[in-house]
């Protein structure tokens, strides 16, 4: 997106949107009937959705009713998984190190319907018209353009886009209710927290138990997640983020090269809604020093918490190499997260998703 086109407003298009009738003081705040720029900019808000209530809600109240416990506002997801490492988010070293970095991915309502999000630079969509439904490519993707953007549209070299979107054309609406967005009212853990939603059988629903004539899907159905089998090939996997300051005191992020790897391994979140013995783990970019810049041993129980991390990628194929034939998986060390691909001083953190036993050749 061009610089001017960040900040472009249209007066025509602007100036006929329902949304005008509130002003741009209304909104953002500021001193009206003046010249002067400094003045004119004094109490200004860059985002006035950062508290929904504050104007979206004179309209929109059912909706900003359950905003704060959308995962996209609250972060619980973030929240949930530092704490069970260990990190005491009330520590000053912690508080300001998550303030710094984890809240980048902090969600407004205007960073989906009027703007880009802040974590991809931010940027009105169109002239600061109010967009009903997201852009899936500046919004959407905005934020989840690094892993599930590209797997989805087919972007990694040698590996299928996702069939539902390579034949379906289908945008993520389609699958992920507008409550996945706006929030429920339910405050939940993280994004794996509850029934799974979207759910493969709300759409296959001939799959279960084997219904469709396929032995595969009676033999596994209970036992293996569908991703295992209908993925189409290697996903991108994270390691080792490490965050700080820079000379400026501007915050920074670095990460190791990107791995691409497909790894099945143990379930970590078996429960009625996820009853899988065998799941697809994607490596999240995670070190026992991570928060090392701010302090000492911020994640004390650093292994409490797999880095192998139960895994959705989102390129699904009908036909896959590992759903070829039996022994196409079975027997196919490669396939699973062993003790062999895991770092030493992960070992711990993952004995709980680690395979021990390859199913064996048929």
């Amino acid at each position: 997106m061009e610089a001017w086109e960040k900040v472009y407003v249209s007066d025509a298009k602007f100036l006929t949107d329902v949304h005008n009738t509130a002003n741009c003081i209304g909104c953002h705040g500021g001193v009206g009937g003046t010249d002067d720029k400094a003045k004119a900019h004094e109490g200004v808000v860059r985002d006035p959705t950062t508290d929904p209530g504050r104007v979206c809600g004179t309209c929109h109240a059912d909706i900003v009713k359950t905003a704060s416990t959308s995962l996209h506002y609250a972060l619980n997801g973030y929240r949930t998984i530092l704490q069970a490492r260990g990190a005491d988010l009330s520590n000053p070293a912690m508080a300001e190190a998550f303030q710094n970095h984890c809240t980048e991915c902090h969600a407004t309502c205007g960073q989906c319907h009027v703007s880009r999000p802040t974590f991809s630079d931010g940027g009105l969509i169109k002239g600061h018209q109010f967009k009903r439904v997201a852009s899936i490519s500046l919004t959407c993707l905005g934020c989840h353009g690094g892993r599930v953007g590209p797997e989805y549209q087919g972007k990694y070299e040698g590996v299928p886009g996702d069939v539902h979107w390579t034949k379906g054309g289908m945008p993520c609406l389609e699958c992920h209710e507008v409550t996945q967005y706006h929030g429920d009212g339910t405050e939940y853990a993280h994004r794996y927290d509850g029934p799974a939603v979207p759910n493969c059988l709300d759409c296959h629903k001939d799959v279960e138990g084997g219904k469709d004539g396929v032995t595969q899907h009676a033999i596994h159905g209970q036992k293996v997640a569908c991703q295992v089998c209908h993925s189409a090939g290697p996903y991108k996997t994270c390691y080792g983020c490490h965050v700080g300051k820079d000379a400026e005191g501007l915050p920074y992020r670095k990460t190791e090269p990107t791995q691409y790897e497909f790894k099945i391994g143990r379930n970590p979140l078996k429960s009625d809604e996820r009853p899988w013995d065998y799941v697809l783990l994607r490596h999240v970019p995670v070190a026992r020093d991570t928060f090392a810049y701010y302090g000492k041993d911020l994640l004390p129980a650093f292994d409490a918490v797999p880095t192998w991390k139960y895994a959705t990628p989102h390129n699904i194929q009908r036909v896959t190499p590992q759903n070829r034939d039996c022994n196409a998986c079975h027997g196919q060390k490669a396939l699973f997260l062993t003790v062999d691909d895991v770092l030493p001083d992960e070992l711990e953190a993952n004995r709980s998703v680690i395979v021990e036993k390859v199913p064996p050749a048929r």
